[in-house]
């Protein structure tokens, strides 16, 4: 069986405009006509690990596809000019109302994001977020619901998206490194 091409919904040179986009490399494509090569690379993403006082976790329901009704960490795609420290605490804002005034990076995993009929390859980036107040927040935006919920009771099995169901599972064996630097 035949892999598909990273690059198999880009079929016009995006320089030229050419018909002629073809494969260069597993990860380019190449225009023949201007000499024009594109290399695909993962978005930058990001996932908010916000702990409270309580050692409960703030997650949120997935309104939206993929995986709509899941659980999930607030975070998503970083935006054009702004660093992931900024993105993370947009996405939080966004989907809480709460805003971050600390971040510090933990580690990223690497996610195919299913929007449109494509596969975005993503590198999402986990941030332990502190908030300036954990108390109040709505959700909105991607969310449908939040909730604070016991460490002893998050399971990895309930989030629904690849790269944070892994990051979960590898925060709660981490869980004494991360919230203790």
């Amino acid at each position: 069986m035949m892999e598909h091409h990273l690059l198999e919904h880009f079929r016009f040179c995006p320089a030229c405009g050419s018909p002629r986009f073809e494969p260069h490399n597993q990860k380019s494509k190449q225009c023949p006509q201007c000499g024009f090569t594109y290399y695909f690379n993962p978005s930058a993403a990001t996932v908010a690990v916000i702990l409270n006082e309580r050692d409960e976790l703030l997650v949120v329901r997935r309104a939206k596809q993929p995986a709509r009704g899941t659980l999930d960490l607030p975070g998503g795609f970083c935006d054009c000019y702004e660093t992931a420290e900024q993105g993370v605490c947009r996405e939080v804002l966004e989907e809480t109302g709460l805003s971050v005034c600390q971040t510090r990076y933990l580690f990223s995993i690497p996610n195919i994001y299913p929007y449109g009929g494509m596969d975005i390859h993503t590198m999402d980036l986990f941030f332990l977020c502190r908030l300036r107040q954990t108390d109040g927040g709505q959700a909105a935006d991607d969310a449908a619901q939040l909730m604070w919920l016991p460490l002893e009771q998050v399971r990895p099995e309930d989030f629904g998206l690849t790269s944070v169901r892994q990051g979960v599972e590898r925060l709660l064996q981490e869980l004494p490194l991360i919230s203790n630097p």
